[in-house]
């Protein structure tokens, strides 16, 4: 019984350290061009519903997609961390020091440059701290994806 135990505590142990690997900041931008292709290839409704997918391809270490129209409203189409938010406007949404990091990533997603880097404070739920995070945007015709990390 104690072997039983003991295997069930390391490999708990193993899956909480493996759901606390950072990403890096070049899998954030691998992982939204990998997201840009998918939705070129495949077409708006089957990759929006693959970036949702809690057991997608668009879920790796603490990284995941979500995405936006890129129209300002700040209607959640995607979120693979967070189904609850899909179709919630959270355009409104403030970050840890009151910036609203929604506006901004809509600002830099739907401007000519369209991609680039948004930073915020938020919560990190493999910490329970406010860390700084950095966000990785781009607009592919009227979407915008995005992939952070924790710094």
């Amino acid at each position: 019984m104690k072997k039983l135990i003991l295997a069930c505590v390391m490999m708990m142990a193993a899956l909480c350290a493996g759901a606390a690997e950072k990403g890096t900041a070049d899998e954030a931008v691998a992982m939204v061009k990998k997201a840009s292709e998918f939705l070129k290839k495949n077409g708006k409704e089957k990759a929006l519903a693959e970036f949702n997918n809690p057991k997608g391809q668009f879920i790796q270490k603490d990284l995941y997609i979500f995405a936006f129209g890129a129209n300002g409203d700040g209607v959640e189409l995607a979120n693979g961390a967070n189904v609850k938010l899909v179709g919630k406007n959270v355009l409104e949404m403030k970050d840890a020091d009151g910036k609203f990091l929604i506006k901004d990533i809509l600002a830099l997603g739907m401007s000519k440059e369209g991609k680039g880097w948004v930073d915020y404070k938020w919560p990190n739920p493999s910490t329970g701290t406010v860390d700084g995070k950095r966000t990785y945007v781009e607009r592919v015709d009227d979407v915008v994806i995005g992939c952070g990390i924790y710094k």
